[in-house]
């Protein structure tokens, strides 16, 4: 009996490795298989079934969303890698003296950044929210498109293929951005540093 035993759990534990049916993609995720940001090595990835039901005006909703991430999250990752270095705007940060060297890094900086400095920054935030990250003058090419035709740096030379490659570039840059914010804010709560020491 103990063999059997042993031979019905070695089979059950087989079976979990053997290859799955799969079913063949549907029509609504075949029709975002070529919206830009579906490259090689995953193609278009929705694990989670956002957008299983085609709906371009969500896909489109979302693409916003994550390049808007992305380029929040590039600031951010320099920006903590930059105050981890020990780099500060110079001067105090409010009228008691407190110094703007004297806050430190990550989380801990929300404690102790007074509660004015706190205000001023959402303020801030809402700010670009209203004013600056959207189409405010109805100009825009593709949905994250926030030049609102006061900003070029040239875009506008480079032809279709150039400006899908580095919108592409961008969404990946973002995508990374983001899995490295995410791993520094990790590393700050387990206690490791962000810089080796020399």
């Amino acid at each position: 009996k103990m063999k059997s035993a042993i031979f019905a759990s070695l089979l059950a534990a087989a079976s979990a490795f053997a290859p799955a049916s799969q079913k063949a993609s549907t029509t609504a995720l075949s029709a975002f298989e070529g919206e830009l940001g579906a490259q090689a090595p995953l193609g278009f990835y929705d694990p989670l079934g956002l957008v299983a039901d085609g709906d371009q005006e969500n896909f489109d909703r979302l693409r916003y969303v994550e390049v808007k991430h992305g380029r929040i999250c590039m600031l951010g990752v320099v920006g903590y890698l930059v105050q981890e270095a020990g780099v500060r705007l110079p001067g105090d940060i409010d009228f008691s003296g407190a110094s703007f060297a004297s806050i430190p890094n990550g989380f801990a900086a929300f404690k102790a950044i007074p509660a004015g400095g706190l205000v001023q920054l959402l303020l801030f935030v809402g700010l670009l929210e209203a004013c600056v990250m959207t189409d405010l003058t109805g100009e825009a090419e593709f949905n994250t498109d926030f030049r609102n035709g006061a900003i070029d740096y040239g875009w506008d030379t480079f032809d279709e293929e150039t400006k899908l490659k580095k919108r592409a570039l961008e969404i990946n840059q973002g995508r990374a951005a983001q899995m490295g914010m995410l791993a520094l804010m990790v590393h700050e709560q387990l206690g490791v540093s962000l810089i080796p020491s020399v």
